[in-house]
């Protein structure tokens, strides 16, 4: 996953308890924002996302709770598309929401709590 681009964590333990920071749809390799629309955007978001979750001894099939945020809720179909793929039968709980700007007006950013048994 890229490297946070400001004052903060990409992930706290709490307990058993793992709390991801928003994740937003950069390449890790070049730290800019993926080409594309929303679907490789999500796509990028969720993948940063799960690199996050397993640094910090977790996995996506633990991830309790999600909460995305979108640029436009219009974009929420194509989003929850990739998001029901990338998750597949695992089903946590989620908050979806428009917002009216996101870091690097990016489309969307997806933040998470997990569940640790390291």
């Amino acid at each position: 996953a890229p490297g946070a681009i400001g004052p903060y964590s990409q992930a706290i333990k709490a307990g058993n308890l793992v709390f991801a920071s928003g994740c937003i749809p950069l390449d890790p390799s070049t730290m800019q924002v993926v080409s594309g629309g929303i679907e490789e955007q999500t796509t990028q978001s969720l993948k940063n996302l799960k690199a996050v979750v397993e640094a910090s001894g977790s996995s996506l099939s633990q991830v309790a709770k999600t909460t995305v945020f979108l640029k436009d809720m219009n974009d929420f179909v194509s989003m929850n598309k990739i998001y029901g793929e990338f998750f597949g039968d695992h089903k946590p709980a989620r908050s979806a929401v428009e917002v009216a700007r996101l870091p690097k007006d990016v489309l969307v950013e997806i933040e998470c709590i997990a569940v640790s048994n390291a």
